[in-house]
């Protein structure tokens, strides 16, 4: 029953998550769902900064801390190690959600694309940025990464077991090709809003420090392969030559 009920919060946090990042897409190009990045009656702009800022920041605060290794040691003293992963989506997905109900428009219009070809190619950019990330996550296992896998074994009984480091695809390219995906599709905006603006750069600096901090766990798990990984493959830009970092170094080359 113990492990049924395990399952079953996998599952349903996953279709949670399934919604939250279909939504996530539609709320950045303002299509299809009720409320997007724009919509709404505009108040007072340094009212919606605070607001917008903060809802952003307990998103930021959220990842940073339940991804840790102690915290994950901690948190799975009290919940059962297989729902860590699902619990950690849920936090997420949930924090999203009240992100996208509460986000104050802030409308005044940074660029504008008016040609309606242009404007059509960065929709289409912007989308591939976003196929990108989900091309990303199912390379490193999307149902590990969301929760699932974890849940199925501990259904079966089986033991959990993280995968080998492996270096394929997008991976050979740059090292977070996620997190590019994201600010790909995060980025490329038709119109570009100075509520979009504040979105997508508070986003860009959340994934710049959290490539460090994520990579300061990765070289404690991988040792010299992640290092070594590190100094040949660049973060977020392709081609660009990494600089050289020596064992002690967490920082990671953008």
């Amino acid at each position: 029953m113990k492990r049924t009920a395990v399952f079953v919060y996998g599952v349903l946090v996953y279709a949670i998550f399934v919604v939250t990042l279909l939504y996530a897409i539609g709320f950045v190009e303002g299509a299809v769902v009720p409320k997007a990045i724009n919509d709404g009656l505009p108040g007072p702009v340094g009212a919606a900064i605070v607001v917008n800022v903060l809802l952003l920041s307990l998103f930021a605060i959220q990842h940073t801390i339940m991804a840790r290794p102690g915290f994950k040691r901690w948190w799975t003293r009290i919940i059962p190690p297989a729902a860590e992963r699902s619990t950690f989506v849920l936090a997420a997905s949930s924090l999203l959600l009240l992100l996208f109900w509460q986000w104050r428009p802030i409308t005044g219009v940074v660029w504008e694309v008016q040609t309606p070809v242009l404007r059509a190619v960065l929709y289409g950019v912007s989308l591939a940025g976003f196929g990108i990330a989900l091309y990303s996550s199912f390379l490193i296992d999307h149902f590990d990464l969301f929760g699932l896998r974890q849940v199925w074994l501990h259904l079966r009984n089986r033991p959990y077991h993280h995968h080998p480091f492996m270096e394929r695809s997008i991976y050979r390219i740059v090292r977070h090709p996620l997190m590019l995906g994201f600010l790909v599709g995060f980025w490329s905006a038709p119109t570009m809003t100075q509520g979009h603006l504040l979105f997508a750069s508070v986003i860009t600096g959340y994934v710049l420090f959290g490539i460090q901090v994520e990579e300061r766990d990765l070289v404690g798990m991988l040792g010299e392969d992640y290092r070594a990984y590190r100094r040949r493959t660049p973060a977020l830009i392709p081609f660009m030559k990494p600089r050289r970092a020596d064992s002690s170094e967490v920082g990671a080359a953008v």
